[in-house]
């Protein structure tokens, strides 16, 4: 499995900005692609995710209301559009793909992509 990241740049505080993340091949209907982050100086920590077969979609307590995760099934695409930013939203964005079914540890997922920088200034 191949993770792409794409879209991270730099914004201001209160701005938007979406990440997209091509998988291939397509992914299972039982599989879940996920977004992690880190920051500065910080371990890696859950963002959102989604399961591939449903809509399910499940996030931190820290973006919920503001991030959303989507997906594009034709296109293998999972894209999450972050509204409202705040500088501690800077980070390094990674897509991953869990085979499981797990949804929170970043231990329990297979793949990752390589990140995508946002930077959100204050």
């Amino acid at each position: 499995v191949q993770l792409q990241a794409s879209g991270g740049g730099l914004v201001q505080a209160g701005d938007s900005l979406e990440v997209s993340c091509a998988a291939s091949p397509r992914p299972y209907s039982s599989s879940v692609l996920g977004w992690f982050r880190q920051g500065p100086g910080k371990e890696r920590e859950f963002v959102a995710a989604i399961r591939w077969g449903s809509r399910n979609t499940y996030y931190a307590d820290s973006v919920k209301g503001r991030f959303t995760i989507s997906k594009d099934n034709a296109k293998a695409l999972v894209n999450l559009q972050m509204n409202r930013l705040k500088p501690e939203d800077t980070a390094v964005y990674y897509c991953a793909y869990s085979w499981r079914g797990s949804i929170w540890q970043a231990r329990e997922y297979d793949y990752w992509g390589q990140g995508t920088q946002v930077t959100v200034s204050s």
